[in-house]
């Protein structure tokens, strides 16, 4: 995987095969980050990566200046993972071990930007609650946006708060928001 744009654009970072990951790729990850710059300013803002695996997508927002990221999962090597390679670059990267369900329920935090990546393979149930639980436990600032990274055969326009998912070959990102905002997507 690499770096798309920021202070680290075009590193490379090579994680463990043992890894059970699938990273986003880097067409869906730029095309993701074109829309999350028209929205925001990277250095504001607060971001939480759930089921972050490689950490790919936290890299991305540290390399455009977040400062304030946090990374949940329940793998010990994806944690592990992670802060080795934050160290390694500078990143202000905090990363949790953790389920993202208990994770959810006992934040405590607010965030600007929610970004899930779970298993393709979850049922529509799991991830209707990942919505559920971000918004049941007010962990979403009011102008926030929860992205939901998932297949093109789930379909989460019915879960509540859904505002509209945009297709990027095999994955589509689907966003939920608090307030409906006039945008020209």
């Amino acid at each position: 995987m690499r770096i798309i744009s920021g202070i680290y654009k075009s590193r490379k970072i090579k994680a463990p095969k043992q890894l059970p990951v699938r990273p986003t790729t880097d067409m869906a990850k730029e095309s993701l980050f074109n829309i999350l710059n028209n929205l925001y300013y990277f250095d504001d803002i607060r971001v939480l990566d759930l089921f972050a695996g490689t950490g790919n997508i936290s890299y991305e927002f540290a390399s455009r200046g977040t400062k304030d990221i946090t990374c949940v999962d329940a793998h010990l090597g994806c944690v592990k993972f992670i802060e080795t390679t934050a160290q390694q670059f500078e990143m202000p990267i905090v990363s949790i071990k953790k389920d993202v369900y208990k994770f959810l329920e006992t934040a405590g935090n607010t965030y600007d930007i929610i970004f899930a990546d779970p298993p393709y393979s979850f049922s529509d149930a799991e991830f209707t609650e990942i919505s559920n639980l971000v918004f049941k436990n007010n962990i979403l600032e009011p102008e926030g946006i929860l992205i939901v990274e998932h297949s093109k055969h789930t379909d989460l326009s019915q879960v509540a708060y859904f505002s509209y998912a945009k297709n990027y070959g095999g994955s589509v990102f689907s966003f939920f928001e608090i307030i409906e905002k006039n945008k020209a997507l």
